[in-house]
């Protein structure tokens, strides 16, 4: 199970989201400036002003999650082209391996596992909302038989936390 957190500044710290138990991944997205030279710049929507060096907090909360749960994962989503995902004990200062990976044009990462997005909640989007018992009776049996499928992903914790969609659907996926 993976949860996209960031997305509302109302849905708790990053370390209250791994205390939950019910994610082992973390999307914590996005970076909108990266490559051609320029300094990358995460945006997490209220949690905390990279512009005055105030996501420096976000440390504590990733040591809190890596003590949490070892299988624990962080991706960094790059604007809307790219990911890059971090393991659990990769150190907070990761800014030389976005350069590395974002200032030198396009690069194709091939899937080897992925995951199903969806919406936690109704409001959370547009389409695409999934209810529990749909999913789990109709949606997974088809899909987890796939070499690809990893999971199921959550946008975002915010409306998770409203429905508690991954505690309900957590074992079975």
């Amino acid at each position: 199970m993976a949860i996209y957190w960031r997305q509302n500044g109302n849905e708790g710290t990053l370390a209250e989201t791994c205390a939950t138990g019910n994610s082992d991944f973390v999307n914590i997205a996005f970076l909108p400036t990266f490559g051609n030279g320029q300094t990358p710049m995460i945006n997490l929507a209220g949690h905390c002003d990279p512009y005055s060096n105030g996501c420096t907090g976000l440390s504590s909360d990733i040591k809190s999650c890596q003590a949490k749960a070892s299988r624990q994962a962080f991706f960094i989503m790059f604007g809307f082209n790219s990911t890059i995902t971090l393991p659990a004990n990769t150190p907070l200062e990761v800014l030389p391996i976005l350069k590395t990976h974002g200032s030198n044009g396009l690069r194709v990462f091939l899937a080897n596992k992925i995951f199903l997005g969806l919406p936690a909640a109704s409001a959370a989007a547009g389409s695409g909302f999934i209810p529990v018992i749909d999913l789990i009776s109709q949606v997974l049996p088809a899909i987890k038989g796939s070499a690809k499928y990893r999971g199921v992903m959550l946008w975002s914790k915010y409306y998770d936390d409203q429905t508690g969609h991954s505690k309900a659907t957590k074992s079975s996926v």
